[in-house]
């Protein structure tokens, strides 16, 4: 008798990095008021989440290191990358709500059209869109 083999199939479904942050009230406002998120939960008051177009980024009251911080963003190591349509509407969109954009709106050699933003924490994300 031949016996049938059922495979498990697996699937990211979501992926969230996680900042560590000074002040979590403070980071949600950030984000919130800043860059468009909404916040998902509040736990404790030491964790939480924030969330746009269903994208999550967990944050943490937590100690970090200012010394890697501080080298992340002068060598612009990125903290995360955000893959968007309609890159210069977000742009305009952040640069009206007062984001700290580090390095402006412009086309790279990688065939991508993208800025980065520095957070309260600073993280730096790369909003960036495909052009090809």
């Amino acid at each position: 008798m031949k016996s049938l083999s059922v495979e498990a199939v697996a699937k990211v479904t979501s992926l969230a990095p996680q900042f560590l942050v000074d002040d979590l009230s403070a980071a949600i406002a950030y984000y919130r008021d800043r860059l468009g998120f909404e916040t998902d939960f509040v736990y404790e008051s030491f964790y939480g989440s924030v969330s746009r177009d269903g994208f999550s980024i967990h944050l943490k009251c937590a100690p970090k290191t200012v010394a890697d911080r501080t080298h992340r963003k002068q060598n612009e190591h990125l903290d995360a990358y955000v893959g968007v349509q309609g890159v210069e509407a977000l742009f305009n969109e952040l640069k009206s709500k007062g984001a700290h954009i580090i390095r402006s709106l412009e086309e790279r050699p990688w065939a991508c059209k993208d800025f980065y933003v520095e957070d309260s924490d600073g993280y730096v994300l790369c909003f960036s869109e495909e052009t090809t």
